[in-house]
């Protein structure tokens, strides 16, 4: 049995399904995921992903779903047991039910595990009773649960699997139909409902600010998967009357990433895809006050964004909560298109970022590990 709740988690989930069908096709694989460990092989048997949400607030009204999911998934558990539980991030969910797997005698691996290192340290504690083994995406990972006494592996991320890095900008253009001399900005407004309400009319505001009195600009609107397209164009289409052209294009996250000459992006996964490609991002991200309140009691690093947490210090721009404007966005993205200087130090950045995840191959060494975990049980 998998667990994933978000659309980053089926995406990580994705890559594990697929090798744990090719070294064990006869595995039969359950769980809950979203459309990206459906198509790899596994039985999605609810899937929330499509309805993921963030902050405190928003959450509540989510929990009459999510709580019958979870009954659903912990009724399979006890009925039905598998020979191992892998939970994929979405701590507050996944965590609740490792404990039903360990009542039941189910082994429990965690595969992107709790942000301990971020917040709420005190869970390494509660993983330490609850998992089996914890394959961390990050090298410094493995020395918190190490010390810990949490059995831990470093797998590497597993967007090192999925991420095209051999894509070129003139192949991505090519592929995009956008013509070598235009300046491209690309924007990710992020996965959930909530992320896209709050960002999209900045990041448009800060597209009329850059598009104004230049011909020179092209603009591309990543569409995640889990998001409405005809929801997302309603919403911005009163803002792009008389505005510079913005289309907006599914499938062709990569592509859009690889070919950017700067992205605003919301702060998740994407920043650290965008990294792996080399594109010059400014991020930017916006929840309720009660949840930032929350958030800076407990938050134990100075940064939100993935390129600065693996890099260990302020790489790029992060525009958070009251600073964030579209005359602020517009800025910081003009400054990359302007200052070569600043783009370039990105570049050089996310260079050394990668040799921090690892190597190549991380779904095949994660779904070894879980393999090894259901066969001592």
């Amino acid at each position: 049995m998998l667990s994933a709740g978000e659309a980053s988690g089926d995406l990580h989930g994705a890559t594990l399904c697929r090798e744990l069908r090719r070294l064990a096709p006869r595995l039969t694989l359950f769980g809950m995921g979203g459309p990206g460990m459906a198509e790899a092989g596994m039985d999605v048997l609810t899937d929330a992903t499509s309805h993921a949400v963030v902050g405190i607030n928003e959450a509540l009204g989510r929990l009459p779903a999510l709580y019958r999911t979870y009954r659903r998934l912990v009724d399979r558990l006890r009925s039905d047991p598998p020979r191992a539980l892998v939970l994929i991030d979405f701590p507050e969910f996944n965590m609740r039910l490792a404990r039903q797997a360990r009542r039941a005698g189910v082994p429990v691996v965690y595969f992107i595990p709790p942000q301990v290192w971020a917040w709420r340290r005190g869970r390494l504690r509660t993983i330490a009773r609850l998992a089996n083994q914890v394959l961390a995406v990050f090298h410094f990972e493995r020395r918190l649960y190490e010390e810990a006494g949490v059995p831990v592996e470093f797998v590497g991320h597993p967007l090192l699997d999925v991420v095209p890095q051999a894509l070129t900008p003139d192949e991505a253009r090519r592929r995009l139909d956008v013509s070598p001399g235009t300046r491209l900005v690309g924007l990710f407004p992020g996965s959930r409902r909530e992320e896209v309400t709050r960002l999209l009319p900045l990041m448009l505001d800060a597209v009329r600010r850059l598009g104004a009195n230049t011909a020179d600009r092209t603009f591309l609107l990543g569409l995640a998967p889990s998001v409405d397209r005809a929801e997302l164009e309603a919403m911005a289409r009163p803002m792009l009357t008389g505005g510079p052209e913005v289309r907006i294009l599914s499938g062709c996250t990569h592509e859009i990433m690889a070919a950017a000459d700067a992205l605003l992006i919301a702060s998740g996964t994407a920043t650290l895809e965008a990294a792996l490609l080399g594109a010059p991002m400014v991020v930017c991200y916006r929840v309720s006050r009660v949840t930032e309140l929350t958030v800076r009691l407990l938050l134990r690093i100075p940064w939100i964004s993935l390129p600065n947490i693996v890099s260990q210090r302020a790489v790029v721009p992060e525009i958070l909560q009251d600073e964030l404007s579209g005359e602020r966005l517009a800025r910081e993205v003009s400054r990359l298109l302007d200052d070569g200087q600043a783009a370039a130090a990105q570049r050089v950045a996310f260079a050394e970022l990668r040799s921090r995840l690892g190597e190549p191959g991380v779904g095949e060494r994660a779904a070894a590990a879980v393999l090894r975990a259901a066969r001592a049980a």
